[in-house]
């Protein structure tokens, strides 16, 4: 199973190897999506966990117990089709390529299963058709 989270780490906690942790202890794969991380200062870390269903759970309970702040509320890129005007500015910046345009029609086409909410996209777009749900 997977889970993607959002960890919110006080500044005490900011050294603490999380990533070997949870591979050692729980056989959980982190598979980092996005980090701003800095000594002494409070660090964000949104995060693919895979494993099994019952050492995710444990896995985020130990988390917690650590003073790490989880959240499971994940945002989702949204893109406007009644705005976006098919320029195709964000399928550059796209690191994923989730968003490239129709080779026959030039339509944007948007592959939510690729996306990993790097947020990239947003600021690029000239028109604001691209935003997040949360």
């Amino acid at each position: 199973m997977k889970k993607r989270v959002t960890l919110t780490f006080p500044k005490r906690a900011i050294q603490m190897p999380v990533a070997y942790r949870l591979a050692k202890d729980f056989n959980i794969a982190a598979n980092i999506i996005r980090a701003q991380v800095a000594p002494n200062q409070i660090g964000k870390l949104v995060v693919e966990l895979a494993g099994d269903i019952d050492e995710l759970d444990a896995s985020i309970d130990w988390m917690r117990s650590q003073g790490i702040q989880v959240s499971t509320a994940n945002k989702e890129i949204f893109v406007d089709e009644d705005i976006c005007v098919d320029c195709g500015l964000c399928t550059g910046v796209c690191p994923t390529e989730a968003l490239n345009l129709e080779p026959d029609t030039f339509k944007l086409n948007f592959t939510r299963s690729r996306c990993i909410v790097c947020e990239q996209c947003i600021p690029t777009c000239p028109v604001g058709a691209i935003s997040t749900n949360l």
